[in-house]
């Protein structure tokens, strides 16, 4: 989810917690962190926490549902234009830097209308999605947990490996010179 200056007032309940959430300290480096380096769709997340907030718990079968359906509009739509956007932030070869800079403001602004419809979708999937209420919110949160959790395991020990090998590389390198 790109920064933004959007009222809090504007769109679905869901795009309004999203807003206020993404604003508090460290959530937006922890989101971003979990989409580049775990490929978490930042907006269903969102959504979970949103229901988790309603003390609403989505059964996994049902997520997977939800997770399938909004993986489309993510990867065609929402996903390429980040790439464009980020491709752009080191400027260009070809175009004057603030020139590049002002057509990569005008994508982030697309970017960003594209997680909101990706959001708006997601909140309209309420009104038939079956949920469980829960005990409390951490409750609710904590049901999303557990897959989490094991896909950041499983990145931060592949970082590791990755951080260990490159360092027995330079080693090894450094002792045949």
């Amino acid at each position: 989810m790109a920064h933004t200056d959007t009222p809090d007032n504007q769109g679905s309940p869901l795009w309004r917690f999203s807003l206020r959430t993404y604003r508090q300290p460290g959530v937006a480096d922890a989101c971003i962190a979990l989409q580049d380096e775990c490929g978490v769709d930042v907006n269903v997340l969102l959504f979970f926490l949103w229901l988790a907030a309603e003390k609403k718990l989505v059964p996994a079968l049902n997520a997977r549902a939800v997770c399938e359906q909004a993986a489309l509009w993510h990867g065609d739509v929402v996903a390429p234009l980040r790439a464009v956007r980020r491709k752009l932030k080191g400027g260009s070869t070809l175009i004057e830097r603030n020139t590049a800079e002002l057509f990569r403001t005008r994508i982030k602004a697309v970017e960003l209308e594209a997680e909101r419809l990706q959001q708006e979708a997601l909140f309209a999937m309420t009104a038939n999605l079956e949920a469980e209420p829960a005990e409390s919110v951490e409750a609710a949160a904590r049901a999303f947990t557990p897959g989490a959790v094991e896909i950041l395991i499983a990145a931060v020990a592949a970082s590791a490996e990755r951080h260990r090998a490159q360092h027995a590389d330079r080693d090894h390198r450094g002792n045949q010179e």
